[in-house]
């Protein structure tokens, strides 16, 4: 790992969900300004759970603080990376090169925060010049490669976590990167993709049902292919199913379903309730964990193998209230 690559261990746990996180956002003073953009969300609600690897690719190409600012410009529909006084301050061929030689650690991450609007780390939706007018359609160049390279990898940016459905999906898909990570590490074989499956199947249902079963049936008839091969595809399919916001009715179909798995165990006057309460979040009247609370609720009563191994109604630990505002 290059000396500009810092790490911020916060996880107690033995084998840690290690994501990547712009330096400026775990408060490191490596802006232009020589401040920072320090987001406590990521330090202390997230680091309870993480931990970090911080780079910041500016100084990496030895840039330092203070530093002019730099801009994206398009020139002749290719994207450079220039100082925003100083055009002849060209910095797009390092900036990618610095990107490239992250490969070996970035190979280790279940997930990325990237700083937003930045030449360098912006995911999306950066400002590209065309002589003096900016349109927001760049991407930042070291972002760029990192995505590049890893298509799979959660990424997101810290301005988009403020958003609850986007900052649910993001940790969800890291939770889920870092199982998949461990899976691998044992090797694969039909069973352990199948019962893997079997565990995210209603997670991929509230994202998109049609995606979720033409891949349970591909996956069911795959005995035949090279695991090798159905691993590789499975796990793009599960990461790009993912990446679909869940939608409020793909959740009520889910928990509907689940529901049915109750129907021999709880009595009318408790059918009942559920039924309502999963109604009236399909009404917009509760959060999303009133419903899941109360299916745990009847589940611990009345167990079900195959509802205990889904994660449907544990995605992530609880004490990040992920759902309560969905």
């Amino acid at each position: 790992m290059p000396e500009t690559a810092t790490e911020a261990v916060f996880s107690q746990n033995e084998n840690p969900i290690v994501i990547g996180v712009s330096s400026c956002l775990l408060g490191e003073k490596v802006r232009y300004d020589t401040g920072h953009k320090h987001y406590s969300y990521i330090t202390q609600t997230l680091g309870q759970y993480f931990t970090f690897r911080s780079f910041c690719p500016e100084m990496a190409i030895g840039l330092g603080t203070p530093r002019e600012t730099l801009r994206l410009v398009n020139r002749d529909d290719t994207i450079e990376c220039v100082g925003n006084k100083t055009e002849s301050l060209n910095v797009t061929a390092d900036l990618i090169k610095v990107a490239h030689e992250q490969r070996s650690w970035h190979a280790d991450l279940c997930g990325y925060i990237l700083k937003k609007d930045s030449p360098s780390c912006g995911m999306e939706r950066v400002r590209v010049y065309k002589g003096n007018m900016p349109e927001r359609v760049g991407t930042g160049l070291y972002a760029k490669i990192l995505m590049e390279n890893f298509p799979h990898l959660p990424v997101e940016e810290e301005g988009r976590l403020g958003d609850p459905i986007l900052r649910e999906n993001f940790i969800k898909r890291v939770f889920v990167f870092h199982h998949w990570r461990q899976m691998a590490e044992q090797g694969f074989n039909m069973h352990r993709l199948t019962d893997f499956h079997a565990q995210y199947k209603f997670i991929l249902m509230s994202h998109d049902q049609d995606r979720t079963r033409k891949v349970g049936a591909r996956l069911a008839e795959a005995s035949k292919q090279a695991i090798s091969e159905v691993a590789e595809w499975y796990f793009a399919e599960l990461m790009s199913i993912l990446t679909i916001r869940a939608t409020r009715k793909n959740h009520v179909n889910v928990m509907q379903h689940l529901q049915g798995f109750l129907k021999k165990d709880i009595d009318s006057e408790d059918k009942q309730e559920l039924s309502d309460t999963i109604d009236r979040y399909r009404r917009q009247l509760l959060p999303l964990i009133v419903p899941v609370t109360l299916l745990k609720h009847h589940f611990r009563r009345h167990p079900k193998p195959f509802v205990e191994r889904c994660k449907y109604l544990d995605p992530h630990p609880s004490e990040l209230m992920l759902l309560n505002t969905l």
